[in-house]
């Protein structure tokens, strides 16, 4: 590992199969057992997400399911390379499962397909002579499951999935959806090519999020890393935590030691205005997300936590001086919006000489950037993007969403999941939800007004609200920059990865819809699940039909502020190199989801302050395997009282918020 001057860490290209000077391929075999693990994983994800509504592998950036699926397989090679050392996998073959695994799980994941599968069938159970469902709502039948018998019996359970009927009436639509996914992540990995060589190589961005993937595949398999004793002390504290806990959850009268976030709440301390106004405020103590704030830039890890009672004290300001006329404010979404735009702008900027190399490349001039190296070249990349983009637009207005509103619509979305990517790269928070308003629809809503996007806009929205919706923790975006930059610094060509990431996709779709059909016809609907998770959308979007506005002006006024705010943080920041305040903080914070860790962090900043201000960088690269112990140790409990759960068909110790 190196560290880098701004307090994050970056693995060491040197490292690895880097030191022997050449290529490693990515090989068939590793597509394979990528292509094998997908289903078994997918299946595990529906169900303890999307069944039980526990573990939420995907709601954190390094999903926790495939670190712990690739730890063992590393540990299994370890033993292969004794035993039979030409049959070992390398590190670039762990690093493609370990980019298809995400790329699927990504899809099956709590802000996903979670979200997108039940709302097919969604009118044909809901709809009634009460709420007209039926005449307000202008489904897209090819989108959708019409069947009668085939929704009811999804939502009721105690039946089989496999039945004639019920696979026809779903055929047409997982298709349908497969091929949208598979375009789409098709359009988003063409991106990340452009913006690859810029990330990874020009700014060399510190990738935090791939620190413990790249060390436990080293060599395929880094046998130095597991004899440091810090890291089983590590994995000794995180592991006896969740065997302890989980224990507890079985058996009652085994003590616990409440770490969640929902064991305490700061608000209910108090119970008298204007505090009372700070609402629900968690105290979660995880140790994992502690370990891995401790990874994180001190700027960011500080800025999380503090813009989170930043935005603590706007309730507080709202109830001493109340704004009545205007439930809404203070519009934290149209803040978050404003902070992400001008977070992308800033990466553009930062990009605009890479991409202006990109251009003349797409042109044939002979001053263009280099892409022989690239999964394919930037004219063919650039294709990709433009005529992946129209087919989007196409697909969607035939669905029903306005033919003016596809572009924005759609811009809006690959503007948050770029500025998504972009601040995984530089920074690696443990997690980046953008709830409550931020999906695209809203947006437009707020800045144009709803009495102009109509009937079919609002109809179509549920079955949108999988990728441009719900709050963007699962997006697989991130997860391909993070391949890529794992390719690079295993010294292996990313060409074959970008192939194998959109073969995870298309099949993940599939695992995805066969995990959920399979289960929820067999189970139907828990508290919690997928059903109830998406409950309310559909009375939203007939709210908005029935009763439209226009534009919101003070809406927009808050967009603007927070951009306004965020560029002025990025001016200080550039102005003043000890301003402590990162405008990524504030983008995160002002939008909700950072109840579930900003406690975490406020504690690895205090932690990784102290370790630096007494004992510097040496004492900080000595505490890294401390911090993957407790990561990997929570994290393997964790997946085994999460596969218990599957096997016992009921709950377990839940060690991750979601």
């Amino acid at each position: 590992m190196e560290v880098i001057p701004g307090g994050g860490t970056s693995v060491s290209q040197t490292e690895g199969q880097a030191t022997k000077g050449r290529y490693y391929g990515i090989t068939w075999r590793a597509i394979v057992l990528g292509v094998l693990l997908i289903p078994p994983n997918s299946y595990w994800i529906m169900y303890v997400e999307g069944i039980r509504h526990s573990g939420h592998p995907t709601a954190i950036s390094l999903f926790w399911n495939v670190v712990f699926t690739l730890l063992v397989l590393v540990l299994l090679n370890l033993v292969v390379k004794k035993a039979a050392p030409r049959y070992a996998l390398t590190q670039p073959e762990f690093i493609t499962i370990f980019a298809m695994l995400t790329m699927a799980s990504a899809l099956a994941g709590h802000d996903s397909l979670q979200l997108g599968i039940p709302n097919l069938p969604g009118v044909a159970y809901y709809a009634n002579a009460d709420n007209r469902y039926n005449e307000i709502l202008r489904m897209p039948g090819w989108l959708t499951v019409t069947d009668p018998d085939a929704a009811t019996a999804f939502f009721l359970g105690h039946d089989t999935f496999y039945k004639k009927r019920y696979i026809l009436a779903w055929l047409g639509p997982t298709l349908w959806w497969t091929l949208f996914t598979v375009v789409l992540g098709a359009v988003t990995i063409a991106i990340n090519i452009v913006m690859r060589k810029q990330w990874t190589e020009n700014e060399r961005l510190s990738f935090p999020i791939v620190q413990l993937p790249m060390t436990i595949t080293e060599n395929g398999g880094n046998v130095p890393f597991f004899r440091n004793k810090l890291l089983w002390v590590g994995i000794a504290l995180g592991a006896g935590l969740d065997i302890l806990n989980g224990l507890h959850t079985l058996y009652p009268n085994i003590p616990t030691i409440p770490v969640r976030h929902d064991d305490r709440d700061i608000a209910l301390a108090f119970t008298s205005p204007p505090w009372n106004s700070i609402g629900w405020t968690p105290l979660p103590l995880y140790p994992f997300l502690i370990a891995l704030g401790f990874l994180l830039p001190l700027d960011l890890s500080f800025s999380v936590w503090f813009f989170y009672v930043f935005r603590k004290l706007q309730h507080l300001m709202l109830a001493i001086y109340p704004v009545p006329t205007n439930p809404r404010m203070p519009y934290f979404a149209q803040q978050s919006f404003g902070a992400w735009f001008v977070y992308f702008a800033f990466a553009m900027w930062m990009a605009r000489g890479h991409l202006k190399g990109v251009w003349r490349r797409v042109l044939g001039r002979p001053d263009g950037v280099d892409d022989s190296t690239e999964p394919v070249t930037y004219r063919t990349a650039v294709l990709v993007v433009v005529g992946g983009a129209i087919f989007l637009c196409i697909f969607a207005w035939q669905a029903g969403i306005p033919l003016a509103a596809t572009l924005p619509y759609f811009a809006i979305y690959f503007l948050l999941v770029t500025a998504i990517s972009r601040m995984r790269a530089e920074l690696g928070p443990p997690a980046h939800e953008m709830a409550f308003g931020m999906d695209a629809a809203s947006i437009i809503g707020t800045v144009v007004g709803t009495k102009v996007l109509g009937a079919g806009m609002f109809s179509v929205v549920p079955l949108m609200y999988w990728f441009t919706g719900r709050g963007y923790r699962t997006t697989f975006v991130p997860g391909q920059i993070e391949g890529f930059k794992m390719a690079t610094l295993a010294r292996t060509s990313p060409r074959r990865l970008g192939w194998a990431m959109l073969l995870a996709i298309g099949l993940g779709v599939i695992a995805a819809y066969w995990a959920a059909l399979t289960l929820q016809y067999q189970i139907g609907s828990l508290p919690g699940g997928m059903v109830e998770h998406n409950s309310g959308l559909w009375g939203a979007m007939v709210e908005r039909i029935r009763n439209p506005e226009g534009p919101d002006k003070t809406g927009i006024l808050f967009i603007f502020l927070g951009a306004a705010f965020t560029a002025f943080l990025f001016a200080m920041r550039h102005a003043f190199i000890w301003w402590p305040f990162h405008p990524a903080g504030y983008a995160l914070s002002t939008a909700y989801g950072v109840e579930y860790f900003w406690s975490c962090l406020l504690i690895a900043s205090a932690l990784k302050w102290l370790v630096l201000r007494w004992g510097g960088l040496p004492t900080y690269r000595r505490a890294l395997p401390l911090m993957f112990g407790v990561i990997l140790g929570e994290y393997c409990v964790g997946a085994f009282w999460s596969v218990v759960s599957v096997i016992l068909r009921q709950a377990t110790y839940d060690f991750a918020p979601g």
